[in-house]
């Protein structure tokens, strides 16, 4: 059973790094990019929509909501992209071994919780 788990999280981390690709594929429709920039930056986020603190619910999200996102996306991607970025996330993990960086990606999850925070706080005010 731990040797299931590790591998259900390698193909987790994998198919993360395969969105990252497909993202930048011609053939992603625009649904399914928005769809795969969603996934990846609510997975690389460091603020979790249920803080991890919390016992139990604090890794709900992470052990359903990521896993759905993937499989949602997935589903909307062409098969062929799939495919091919699959293989791409393959061979990058091989060579680099480490996920793709991006500032922009980093600075972008910044903004959007910081939009969100403010937006709370207006609301909490009112």
């Amino acid at each position: 059973m731990r040797q299931q788990l590790r591998e259900w999280a390698r193909r987790l981390k994998r198919d993360i790094v395969m969105l990252w690709f497909a993202r930048q594929h011609p053939d992603t429709p625009l649904h399914a990019r928005l769809l795969c920039i969603a996934a990846v930056l609510y997975t690389l986020s460091p603020i979790d929509l249920v803080p991890d603190f919390i016992p139990v619910l604090g890794y709900l999200d992470d052990v359903l909501l990521v896993p759905a996102l993937i499989w949602l996306a997935i589903r909307l991607l062409p098969p062929h992209v799939v495919e091919e970025c699959r293989q791409r996330a393959s061979e990058w993990m091989v060579a680099q071994g480490e996920k793709p960086k991006s500032l922009i990606g980093a600075a972008l999850v910044v903004i959007v919780w910081i939009v969100l925070a403010w937006l709370c706080w207006r609301w909490l005010a009112n």
